[in-house]
């Protein structure tokens, strides 16, 4: 099985910054996309960022020039830069994967979730 497991979370002032690293382990043997989600309670969880294995980029208008997501393919991590944070960032913010995993019967495709963090930015 593959976890995924996140760091950084937290409350900051508005204007400041946090950082949210994620870290998978288990059996892996590549991961393709990964990508940072955020979810308000009885909402959808929606786009934040997400970083191909090539290093290429997409991320929602609202964090445009204030998120920076990046990948340490080594480490199998993905990270995001916030700065300029908003009260409007608060929300609970989960990191995925997308990757090929073994299994005893072979491997296969499949999308895993981390726990969770939450961002609270708040005066």
């Amino acid at each position: 099985q593959v976890q995924l497991v996140e760091s950084g979370g937290g409350l900051v002032q508005p204007g400041g910054s946090l950082r949210l690293s994620c870290a998978a382990s288990g059996s892996i043997i590549s991961i393709h996309d990964m990508g940072w989600f955020r979810q308000t309670p009885g909402k959808q969880r929606g786009l934040v960022a997400t970083i191909t294995s090539g290093g290429v980029t997409n991320y929602a208008d609202s964090v445009k020039g204030r998120f920076t997501i990046s990948r340490d393919n080594a480490k199998n991590t993905v990270y995001l830069q916030m700065n300029s944070l908003k009260p409007e960032d608060t929300d609970v913010y989960y990191c995925n994967a997308d990757a090929d995993v073994t299994a005893a019967w072979g491997s296969y495709r499949t999308g895993f979730w981390g726990q969770g963090s939450q961002v609270t930015v708040s005066s």
